[in-house]
């Protein structure tokens, strides 16, 4: 490494971020990461010359963490572009939204704090965009072979650049006016602009990549005329369907799915149709059922409506604050987050029993019948239970609650019915190799494996692509994961 004793010289150190009171008050990005100037360097100094670098097999994506790490000390810019260009498609986004498991595996870590990664990444991909090392990956011929990709999220994308650069001509379909899926409508703008999506795309239409929009495949369009029309198929469509909570007062106004809160607040702060009734957050008494990311993305959108109080609650007990002894480093850790969107402020409750809404005569939800449980040891083969506590239920105020308690599934009309898709037994679509059980057709992504992360949906797409090379080419040369012929499809 550049600076063998980095470690030992400097500390874990983040760029400072806007005032929870300030940023509020917009959904633009709040990391002040242009004012960190040279302590990214001194940052990237803390790269250990550890022997076996374990946050290569903790990112998803087999990033190759320690030599742009390297690069970034010594000022080599454009090198470090190439280096983690070579392995993620999407570092802008990443960068931005990713948990970083890399940093969880990082062997400082395990009795220091680890390196800033995903921070170290980030300022590679701006820089890049700045000085002009990201280019459109534009293929040197064409083979003549078609590809459709339905579903324009972190998985489709991915996959189209790939089968792209390997020049296949690609065409992918979106179901929404403007492509990105989840990293549009999903996530914040205060997270992940859509000027960070757009400026990516634009890329890639440059190198050859067509993108048909208000495309919803097995809708508008019927699935088997692209069949007919493409040599492969590649389906990325996500798992959409929501849990849902059926308690009693379920049908009551002011009762919504996060998704439908979260997409159409994107809508709102990039003056685009919101497409349905406006669910607007100002003034009320906020519940958030549901503790992970997207419940986070309900409190801090909700803080910028100017809610009258969040509170958000969660049927599993509080994580520790610590690495439990259970999941030892590497693995990456379940410990308690505090993200910025609780900073900004919101009471959070575990172990909550959620047990009916109450309404007014008007059928307007005012308020969340609650108990307090105990979780007991579970038993040899069977799933943990849960307890009561005798004497806690109580009404929490409540004129808004969004359930953001995760997703089941792909929606398995449409385009999978049309196409006669087999499913596996949690409703995701069944694979071989990425192959469903239609010849020519593929299957990628969150649809595939069911909700997980973009990072992990990035590495779907391109393992996806050199299933899809291989099968139309007999062979591929696309880059993979050193793993990945050892893993199972």
């Amino acid at each position: 490494m550049g600076k063998p004793t980095g470690f030992l010289e400097h500390g874990r150190e983040l760029p400072a971020k806007v005032a929870p009171e300030v940023r509020i008050q917009h959904n633009k990005e709040f990391v002040l990461n242009d004012e960190f100037g040279d302590k990214i360097n001194t940052q990237a100094s803390r790269c250990m010359d550890c022997g076996v670098p374990f946050c290569h097999s903790g990112c998803p994506i087999g990033n190759i963490i320690p030599e742009f790490n390297d690069a970034v000390y010594r000022n080599s810019w454009q090198e470090a572009w190439q280096i983690l260009s070579s392995t993620n498609n999407f570092p802008e986004f990443t960068g931005r939204v990713c948990p970083a498991p890399c940093e969880s595996a990082c062997v400082l870590g395990i009795n220091q704090d680890p390196i800033t990664i995903c921070n170290i990444e980030k300022t590679i991909v701006e820089t890049a965009y700045r000085e002009g090392y990201a280019q459109p990956k534009t293929p040197r011929s064409r083979t003549g072979k078609t590809i459709a990709i339905i579903g324009s999220g972190p998985s489709g994308l991915s996959a189209a650049e790939q089968l792209n650069s390997a020049g296949h001509t690609v065409t992918v379909y979106e179901r929404d006016e403007k492509v990105g899926g989840l990293l549009r409508f999903g996530i914040p703008d205060f997270k992940l602009g859509m000027d960070i999506i757009d400026r990516k795309i634009e890329l890639m239409r440059q190198a050859g990549i067509k993108f048909v929009v208000d495309a919803h495949i097995g809708v508008n369009i019927n699935a088997q005329q692209l069949r007919q029309e493409y040599d492969v198929v590649l389906l990325t469509g996500g798992s959409t369907v929501p849990r849902d909570l059926p308690i009693p007062g379920r049908e009551l106004n002011g009762v919504y799915f996060a998704m439908q809160f979260l997409a159409q607040n994107n809508r709102r702060a990039n003056d685009m149709d919101l497409k349905g009734e406006e669910i607007h957050a100002k003034g009320k008494h906020v519940v958030v059922i549901g503790g992970g990311d997207t419940g986070s993305d309900c409190v801090g959108t909700s803080n910028r409506h100017g809610a009258a109080s969040i509170t958000q609650v969660e049927i599993m007990p509080m994580p520790p604050e610590k690495r439990p002894a259970n999941m030892p480093w590497p693995q990456y850790p379940m410990i308690l987050r505090t993200s910025t969107s609780h900073e900004e402020g919101c009471e959070r409750h575990w172990n909550i029993l959620t047990k009916a809404f109450i309404g007014n005569e008007q059928g307007q939800v005012t308020g969340l019948k609650v108990a307090d449980i105990v979780w007991q040891p579970a038993k040899a083969g069977e799933r943990p239970t849960y307890e009561e506590v005798a004497g806690s239920e109580r009404v929490m105020p409540c004129d808004m609650a969004f359930l953001a308690m995760g997703f089941l599934h792909p929606e398995p009309h449409g385009v999978l019915a049309q196409l006669d898709i087999q499913l596996d037994e949690r409703g995701n679509v069944a694979t071989t190799n990425y192959q469903t059980n239609q010849a020519g057709v593929f299957a990628a992504g969150d649809m595939r494996t069911g909700q997980s992360l973009v990072v992990r949906c990035i590495n779907e797409g391109r393992e996806c692509a050199r299933a899809i090379d291989a099968y139309l080419m007999g062979e591929s040369n696309l880059e993979a994961r050193a793993d990945s012929l050892m893993r199972s499809a």
